[in-house]
């Protein structure tokens, strides 16, 4: 949700100097960002006053902490505020108050004696030097990757934080191995001047960092909610029936997507009442083995070892018939018999609309045409084909009988008006 104020999507954002509560549209402001929390018991009084002292703030990114607000200060979601750092000072966004603050806490086993103080809601000098420090990040970032190119270092540069006073710089970098980054630091403080912290991150944690679009269409859920990453392998695409494509499994971060563990668990679920994909059936006309599944229409496809390119679905329920047929020394009949006898006892619905011709109206207009042309005619057809015998007659002038016109029964009758009109 965005706070209605302008600034969605700004990191920067600084409507929390408006007024001591934050925002002064919404007070859920800051749900545009990352690692977003909805505060559901804002609108909720409780019945006692709460006495929880703690409070979540945000930094850059996905960075959170939780502060002490010794001072009582009323804050709310947006607020920017000047909190304790190591050392200096920080600032940054209130993401989160009241007692969801305390689950948070428990959640993720934050110690409350380590928690840091709230200096107080920052003031617009601590917010201008915020904003200036925080405009350099992106050329310290390249300058940065450009003297660990220099060096040689196999490793890359991912993302830069600066403290909110300038005083402490952050690295983020993603490598495969150990990396000796001595020299890199000497080289550092001496082209930016302050105290640097050096981070390796993940491939993930990188992909959370810069974020990004996914092949969906919506936002990387690493980058949005997701906070805990769990090991993705290819058995979970296996599981899924999915096609082991490189390519379409793996994510921005070059790993395997996380989502394919969403669902993971229900598909286990499912394949619980589905027989071994090993099993074989002996038939009549010869062994059969199976080739694939299907978990939504809970079906098995089968095929002979001597033709493997006919194949046959069953449904679950009839494979365990005939695993039990097997068990039992009995052959089972042939896949052909069997799926036949399936297609017998599905009732096939009928569609009556399909049925009849898209142009069956127009079949009737034009068999009414025909007749009202014919009755036009006086129900004879008219032979406009003449002999040669009366042709030679003409010419020569013989008395050769025209044919009389038919008369037509639906002749016009004379208007009397005009008759009269005649005579007069």
């Amino acid at each position: 949700m965005s706070c209605g104020c302008g600034a969605s999507g700004n990191s920067t954002h600084t409507c929390g100097t408006k007024s001591a509560s934050g925002c002064a549209s919404v007070d859920t402001c800051g749900n545009s960002y990352k690692l977003s929390v909805f505060d559901w018991l804002s609108n909720i009084k409780p019945p006692a006053p709460s006495q929880n002292e703690f409070v979540e703030v945000r930094f850059k990114n996905e960075r959170k902490c939780f502060f002490r607000n010794v001072h009582n200060l009323p804050l709310s979601i947006g607020s920017v505020v000047t909190v304790e750092a190591n050392p200096g000072h920080d600032v940054g966004v209130v993401s989160l108050t009241g007692e969801l603050v305390k689950i948070q806490m428990k959640k993720k086993k934050a110690n409350p004696e380590e928690c840091l103080k709230i200096y107080r809601v920052a003031n617009q000098k601590d917010i201008d030097a915020w904003q200036a420090i925080r405009n350099k990040e992106e050329e310290v970032k390249l300058e940065a990757r450009k003297i660990a190119r220099n060096l040689r270092l196999q490793m890359k540069i991912s993302d830069v934080e600066f403290q909110g006073d300038g005083t402490k710089a952050t690295f983020y970098y993603t490598a495969d191995g150990r990396v000796d980054f001595r020299q890199l630091i000497k080289e550092y403080a001496t082209m930016f001047r302050t105290k640097i912290d050096m981070k390796q991150i993940g491939y993930r944690q990188e992909a959370s960092k810069v974020g990004g679009i996914g092949s969906c269409g919506r936002e990387l859920c690493c980058s949005t909610w997701l906070t805990d990453f769990r090991s993705v392998n290819t058995n979970a695409a296996r599981y899924q029936q999915l096609s082991i494509n490189p390519q379409k499994l793996a994510g921005q971060c070059g790993k395997l997507k996380c989502c394919l563990n969403f669902e993971l668990d229900s598909y286990l679920d499912a394949l619980d009442a589905f027989p071994s994909t090993n099993t074989t059936i002996n038939t009549e006309k010869g062994k059969a083995f199976c080739i694939k599944i299907d978990v939504f229409k809970k079906k098995m496809w089968f095929a002979y070892v001597e033709n493997s390119m006919m194949w046959y679905d069953l449904d679950v329920d009839e494979v365990k018939k005939l695993i039990k047929q097997n068990k039992e020394g009995k052959q089972a009949q042939p896949l052909e018999e069997l799926k036949s006898q399936m297609l017998t006892k599905e009732v096939q619905s009928v569609d009556l609309i399909q049925e009849d011709s898209i142009d069956r109206f127009e079949k009737k207009d034009n068999a009414r045409r025909k007749n009202r042309k014919r009755n036009n005619e006086g129900g004879k057809p008219q032979n406009n084909n003449r002999s040669p015998q009366n042709n030679s007659n003409k010419e020569e002038g013989g008395n050769g009988a025209k044919k009389p016109r038919p008369k037509h029964k639906n002749k016009r009758k004379p208007n009397p008006r005009n008759t009269d009109n005649d005579k007069g």
